[in-house]
Order: structure tokens, then C-alpha cells, then sequence
């Protein structure tokens, strides 16, 4: 039977063709992963819009998470990190809450989990990076503060066009470019541009922790499944 230790729901933007491959690099031997798109409208990847859509994906998420829990999963993860910005802290606890007590299988999010990566590293003062708008990057910046994070640095990739169009390399160069002397760890946010290649050297580089959202979702979903495998 697939997913003989646990299974993974990932509910993952429209568009985004980054989140699907990497998560199924990080699986562990044993665990399956499933998928469901959510719903959003406009040029996804676009920074035009960005938060547009993160209310039309919010506004459909309790169909979305009703055909995902019919595999049976042992968590849900919601694989957005800009969702739960638009939320803000107190309207991303109270969705993960109901619609966990809804579904009777735990719900975790991108930031959520990027949250308690960092919570378990002992950081208390971050550096981030995005490839969002300016507007979604401090946003990005108030809800770390809003959980009691104190920002070192933060910077922006230049040059997005697209955020399903970025490599690891320039995810790589974005994480160099925002590290801080006073930061004890390098955040680089969205699920949409790829990381999983380049956290191994930006830790070699850097010599300090470095988190991406998907990375930090796929490390929280395993504790929260109960399987004990490193990411």
C-alpha cells in the first residue's frame, strides 16, 4: 500500500511547477506524497496580483482540503508561504485550527513550518530573502516580527519577471546577498523558487542554518506524521 509510514497531502498553487519535484526528492523511503491544486485566477507567478490571488486561493481552500483528506493523509500541508502573509497570525491559526477540527487530520503551513524550523534552531535573529513584490516582502517581514523574530537583513531577487521561472542558482546568489553578520540563520521564502539544491552550500558558505519554505514544510509534516527521517 502506498505510504506505508505516512502519507503527505501538499496542496500547491496553480502554476507552480517547483513544489511537486522537490517534495518528491524529499520523501523518505515509505511515505507518499499527494497533490491537489488550488485555485487562484490571473498570471500565477506573477508578482502582479500576488495578493489577489492569495484571497481567492483562501477563499476555496475548504474545497481543496475536502478532496485532498479523501486519500487519507496524515497531515495536509499548505505549500504557500505567501497565504498565510495575507493572513497575517492570528487568521492563519484560526484556519489551521478549524479546518484540522473540520477534517480530523492535522493542517500545517509553509510559514507555519518555517516558524517552528527556526523555533528549533534556537534563531531568534533571521535574514530572509524572497522574489516577491516589495509589498509581499515586508509583509514576509511583519509576521516573522509578529512571532518575535527580530530581522537582521532582507532583500529582494531582482530581475523577477515570473517566480516559476527562477533557478537555484539565483536562489543561491539571494541567500548570499541578504545574509547579516547578526543573522544566526538565512530564510529564503516561496514554495515557487527553487531551493532544495542550494541550502547544503549556502550553510557550507554562510556557516549558519539555512531554511526555505519547502524544506521547513517537508521537516514539520514528517514530525507531524510521526516519521523520523532527515531532510
Amino acid at each position: 500500500m502506498p505510504g506505508h509510514r505516512a502519507r503527505i497531502g501538499i496542496l500547491v498553487p496553480p502554476g507552480n511547477p517547483t513544489t511537486e519535484p522537490e517534495v518528491i526528492r524529499l520523501a523518505p523511503r515509505g511515505v507518499s506524497v499527494h497533490f491537489t491544486r488550488m485555485v487562484a485566477h490571473g498570471e500565477t507567478g506573477s508578482l502582479e496580483g500576488q495578493e489577489e490571488r492569495n484571497r481567492t486561493q483562501i477563499a476555496h481552500l475548504d474545497e481543496n482540503v475536502a478532496l485532498l483528506a479523501m486519500v487519507k493523509p496524515s497531515v495536509i500541508v499548505l505549500a504557500h508561504t505567501a497565504t498565510s502573509y495575507t493572513l497575517g497570525r492570528d487568521g492563519e491559526q484560526a484556519l489551521v485550527e478549524r479546518l484540522t477540527r473540520e477534517h480530523g487530520i492535522p493542517l500545517i503551513t509553509a510559514f507555519g513550518s518555517v516558524v517552528a524550523a527556526l523555533q528549533a534552531l534556537g534563531v531568534r535573529r533571521v535574514a530572509f530573502g524572497t522574489p516577491y513584490s516589495e509589498a509581499s516582502t515586508l509583509q514576509c517581514k511583519a509576521s516573522l516580527e509578529a512571532h518575535g523574530f527580530s530581522v537582521a537583513n532582507f532583500g529582494r531577487l531582482a530581475g523577477v519577471r515570473n517566480i516559476y521561472d527562477e533557478t537555484p542558482e539565483r536562489a543561491y546568489r539571494l541567500g548570499r546577498q541578504v545574509d547579516h553578520p547578526d543573522a544566526q540563520a538565512v530564510f529564503l521564502s516561496g514554495v515557487g523558487m527553487p531551493t532544495i539544491d542550494v541550502l547544503d552550500d549556502l550553510e557550507a558558505d554562510l556557516r549558519k542554518p539555512a531554511v526555505s519554505s519547502i524544506a521547513a514544510s517537508m521537516w514539520r509534516a514528517l514530525q507531524v506524521a510521526g516519521v523520523h527521517a532527515p531532510v
